[in-house]
C-alpha cells in the first residue's frame, strides 16, 4: 500500500482535483436530489403539506383580503396601526396570492403526483397479474381448514363457479391429480384510495384552474337607467382578474335594476329578496329574476345577489336658484337597515355670469337613514327594515369637501382630513326631513328630500375551475366510500383425491374474514355443492 509520504515532493495523480472532484459533486448532488424526491413524494410529506395549506388558510379567512374588500383593509391598518403593515409586507391581506402559500400549494401537488404515479402502476399491474400460487402449507395460514375427505375434478370446477359467482377473482393450477384455485378480492379499498388521492389532486388543480382563468367583480347597482352598467373593469366598485386573463377577455353584457321587493317578519328578519333584472345580452334584452342563493347564469358569468340598501335622493337648490340632484346609496349599518352615508354637491354657486365659483362654497351631507323612525327619535335606530314611516337626517357641511387634491375618496364619509384642517365646517343645524319636505339652510339655499330608490350589491364571476372542483369533490366521496367499504383478501384450495384442504390469508384489517372464509368452505363442501355454472365473462387461468 503507497502512503501519501511514500511518493516523491510534487508528484499527485492526474485528475485528483479536477476529474475526482466533479466526479465526486456530481454524485453528491444526484444523491441528496433522490433522497429530497423520495422525502417530497412520500406520503407523510404530503399529509404535512396538506395539514400546512390549511393553517396558510387561517390568514386568509380570519384577516380581511384586499381581492375581496379591500375598504376594510385600510381600514384595519388604519386601527392597527403598529403590527398592521408588518402584516401587509408578509401578504397576510392577500394570502391566496402570496409567495407562501403559493410554495406550500405547488410542493403539495408535487408531493401528490410524485406519490401517486407509482402506486398507480402498482395497483394496475396487480389488477392485470392472476393471484399467486397457493402456499405449501395452509396451516401457517391465519385461517385454514379441511373441507371434505376426498376431491374430484369436478368439485374443482365446482369451487372455482362458486367463487367466481361471489366475484372473485380466480386462478387455477394442475399439477398431475392435484388441482389449487387462488382467489384474490377486495381490490376496492386500493382503488378507492388512489380515486380519493387524485380527486384531492383535482381539487387542487381546479382551484389553481379557477384562479389562473377566473375574474370577479362587486357592484352596487341601484335603481334606474341612470345606473344601468356593462361588464368593464371601470363600471366595478373592485375586482380583481386572474393571472391569465386581460380586460378584453370580459364577456359583454349589460345590467339594469327595474324593481327590487323584499318581505320580512314582524321581528325584521327578512324572508326573500327578490331583484328584477333587465339582462342584456348578445344584442337582445330579457328580464331576469335575480335572489339570494339562485344566481343569473349568463354567458361566461354568473351574477349572484349579496345585499341591498336604500339611496336617498337629495335636490340642492343654490343661492343662484340652480338645482342639483344627488342620488347616494347609503350602507345599512344593523338588520333593520339603518344606514349611514354621504351626499356631495361640489358644482354649486357657480356665479352664471362669471363662471366663477367660490371653492369654500360646497355642499355635503353627513346623513343616517330610518327606514321606520321608532318611537324616540334619538335612538338613531330604525324600528323595521321596510319603508313604514321613513325619516333622513342630515348634518350640513360647507367649505372644501377635496375632490380637486387628487387623493382617492369614499363615497361613503366626507373627507376627515379636511374636517379636521377647518377646511370643511358645519353648516347650520342638523336637520331630518321626511321624503318630500324641504329645509333651508343659513345662506339661504334649499335641501329637498325628495324620496329613495332601492339598490342591491352584486357579485359577478367566472370560475372555470368550478367543474373540475366538483367533479372532484363527488369522485373525492365516492373513493372515501370504495376505500372504507373495500377488504382485500386471498382464499386458496387444493383438491386432490386425498381430500379439499382450504386457506385464508386477509391483506387488510378485516374483523369479518373469519366469517367469511368459513362461509366460503362451507359452500365449498361436497354436501353444500350448487348445479355447475359456467361463468360467462372470460376466465383468468393459468395452467402450470
Amino acid at each position: 500500500m503507497e502512503l501519501p509520504h511514500d511518493r516523491p515532493a510534487g508528484e499527485h495523480r492526474p485528475g485528483r482535483n479536477g476529474a475526482d472532484l466533479m466526479r465526486w459533486l456530481y454524485h453528491t448532488v444526484v444523491s441528496v436530489s433522490r433522497r429530497a424526491w423520495r422525502q417530497l413524494t412520500s406520503m407523510r410529506t404530503a399529509l404535512v403539506l396538506l395539514f400546512l395549506l390549511a393553517v396558510a388558510a387561517i390568514p386568509g379567512s380570519v384577516l380581511p383580503q384586499r381581492n375581496v374588500s379591500p375598504e376594510k383593509v385600510d381600514t384595519y391598518l388604519d386601527a392597527h396601526t403598529q403590527w398592521g403593515p408588518t402584516l401587509d409586507r408578509l401578504s397576510f391581506f392577500d394570502v391566496y396570492g402570496s409567495p407562501w402559500f403559493s410554495a406550500i400549494y405547488l410542493l403539495l401537488f408535487i408531493s401528490l403526483v410524485g406519490c401517486l404515479v407509482p402506486r398507480f402502476r402498482l395497483h394496475f399491474a396487480a389488477l392485470v397479474k392472476v393471484p399467486p400460487k397457493a402456499p405449501l402449507r395452509f396451516d401457517r395460514l391465519p385461517e385454514h381448514t379441511t373441507v371434505a375427505e376426498s376431491g374430484t375434478a369436478e368439485d374443482a370446477a365446482r369451487i372455482r363457479a362458486m367463487l367466481r359467482k361471489r366475484r372473485f377473482r380466480t386462478a387455477v393450477r394442475e399439477e398431475g391429480d392435484v388441482v389449487e384455485i387462488s382467489a384474490e378480492k377486495g381490490y376496492l379499498k386500493e382503488t378507492g384510495n388512489l380515486v380519493f388521492h387524485f380527486a384531492l389532486l383535482s381539487l387542487l388543480f381546479g382551484v389553481a384552474f379557477g384562479s389562473w382563468y377566473g375574474w370577479h367583480g362587486n357592484r352596487v347597482l341601484v335603481e334606474g337607467n341612470d345606473f344601468a352598467f356593462c361588464n368593464t373593469l371601470l363600471n366595478y366598485d373592485e375586482h380583481a382578474l386572474g393571472a391569465q386573463v386581460g380586460e378584453n377577455d370580459l364577456p359583454r353584457f349589460c345590467l339594469r335594476l327595474d324593481r327590487f321587493n323584499a318581505t320580512y317578519l314582524d321581528n325584521g328578519q327578512p324572508v326573500t329578496y327578490k331583484a328584477s333584472v333587465d339582462v342584456t345580452e348578445h344584442g337582445t334584452s330579457s328580464e331576469q329574476l335575480l335572489q339570494v342563493n339562485s344566481p343569473l347564469r349568463l354567458d361566461g358569468a354568473n351574477v349572484s345577489l349579496l345585499g341591498h340598501g336604500y339611496a336617498p335622493i337629495l335636490r340642492y337648490t343654490d343661492k343662484y336658484g340652480k338645482t342639483s340632484d344627488n342620488v347616494s346609496p347609503f350602507l345599512p349599518s344593523d338588520g333593520l337597515l339603518t344606514s349611514t352615508g354621504v351626499a356631495t354637491f361640489p358644482d354649486v354657486n357657480i356665479n352664471p355670469q362669471t363662471g366663477s365659483r367660490d371653492q369654500k362654497s360646497q355642499i355635503g351631507f353627513s346623513g343616517i337613514y330610518l327606514p321606520t323612525i321608532p318611537a324616540d327619535p334619538s335612538v338613531n335606530s330604525s324600528a323595521f327594515p321596510a319603508e313604514r314611516d321613513p325619516r333622513l337626517m342630515l348634518q350640513p357641511y360647507r367649505g372644501v369637501l377635496g375632490f380637486d387634491a387628487g387623493a382617492p375618496l369614499s363615497v361613503y364619509t366626507l373627507d376627515t382630513r379636511q374636517i379636521e384642517a377647518g377646511r370643511l365646517t358645519k353648516f347650520g343645524d342638523p336637520l331630518m326631513l321626511k321624503p318630500g319636505q324641504t329645509a333651508t339652510l343659513p345662506d339661504g339655499t334649499k335641501i329637498q328630500f325628495v324620496g329613495t330608490q332601492q339598490w342591491i350589491s352584486i357579485s359577478v364571476r367566472h370560475d372555470p375551475g368550478q367543474p373540475i372542483v366538483l367533479g372532484g369533490a363527488i369522485a373525492l366521496l365516492a373513493g372515501l366510500l370504495g376505500s372504507l367499504s373495500g377488504k382485500r383478501r386471498r382464499i386458496f384450495f387444493r383438491i386432490a383425491p386425498t381430500g379439499i384442504t382450504a386457506g385464508g390469508l386477509p391483506r387488510s384489517d378485516y374483523p369479518g374474514f373469519a366469517e367469511e372464509f368459513r362461509s366460503l368452505t362451507h359452500a365449498a363442501a361436497p354436501a353444500a355443492a350448487v348445479p355447475e355454472q359456467v361463468a360467462q365473462t372470460e376466465d383468468v387461468e393459468e395452467v402450470v
